[in-house]
């Protein structure tokens, strides 16, 4: 098989996978249709997803693997979950920002990438409950001499997660003594039902209280994010300002997050 090939195969598997996340189950026979190729070519494609733990394959077709509520991946398995997108829906997030103005960052692999976005952005004030984010603007500080002032940091302190978020009754108190212009959240999923919600039960009280905490709330979550539920809800979509995300949402969820949010931002869109 030529590179070609091999790039068009994983852009039909990218293609399958969004379809089964979306839909909530495919079959066979709707994909060959669809993409216009064999019954063999959708079952290999098929086999090499379900190999890679990304769907489950069921008589004639596939559907999500189901994965717990409580199951909370680590920061470097999130990291590797769509980068590109991230990077896009960094660079509109940033876009957001005014100098001078008090921000928040939760945790998350999309605000870390916004992070790096905000280098460059004079006199913030960045609070955040991530030891990532608050590692990215230390790290970057200028040498004395540079004439350009770093970022004041606000780092919560509270208990560390799996994906580096600080979060308990020390991070709570923290954030309830603040207020800040904007807030830039990570989700785990979001849906209508269960709004913004992850598996972690400390996590849904500490980004409550960011929330309730933020003049503006801005969700940073590419398309995958829709329709996944955790184990604790922290917010409904309706306390949601605007929702930056990338150019993988179906056209009918758009118009369904529209019902809810009053401002969707799709990354890399003409006019976004």
């Amino acid at each position: 098989m030529t590179d070609n090939q091999n790039l068009l195969a994983e852009q039909r598997r990218a293609l399958i996978l969004d379809e089964v996340r979306r839909r909530g189950g495919v079959r066979v026979n709707e994909l060959t249709r669809r993409l216009g190729v064999s019954d063999m070519t959708i079952r290999r494609d098929l086999d090499a997803l379900a190999r890679q733990g990304m769907v489950a394959k069921v008589h004639g077709g596939a559907v999500p693997v189901a994965e717990p509520s409580t199951h909370e991946p680590g920061f470097e398995a999130k990291s590797a979950l769509e980068p590109s997108a991230k990077d896009e829906i960094a660079r509109a997030a940033a876009a957001l920002v005014v100098p001078g103005s008090a921000i928040a960052l939760s945790g998350g692999t999309t605000t870390y990438a916004l992070a790096r976005r905000l280098l460059d952005v004079p006199d913030l004030t960045v609070v955040t409950n991530s030891v990532r984010v608050a590692d990215v603007f230390h790290e970057a500080r200028p040498a004395s001499g540079e004439g350009r002032r770093a970022p004041t940091v606000v780092l919560t302190g509270g208990v560390r997660t799996p994906s580096d978020a600080l979060v308990g009754p020390v991070a709570d108190r923290a954030v309830r003594s603040l207020h800040f212009d904007l807030l830039f959240l990570g989700v785990h999923g979001l849906s209508v039902e269960a709004g913004l919600s992850t598996p972690n039960l400390a996590e849904a009280e500490t980004n409550g209280c960011l929330i309730r905490a933020a003049r503006r709330v801005v969700v940073v979550a590419d398309h995958t994010k829709w329709g996944t539920v955790g184990l604790s809800s922290f917010g409904s979509l309706d306390e949601v300002d605007t929702w930056v995300t990338d150019r993988g949402m179906a056209a009918e969820v758009r118009s369904e997050v529209a019902e809810h949010v009053p401002g969707l931002l799709v990354a890399g869109e003409t006019g976004a």
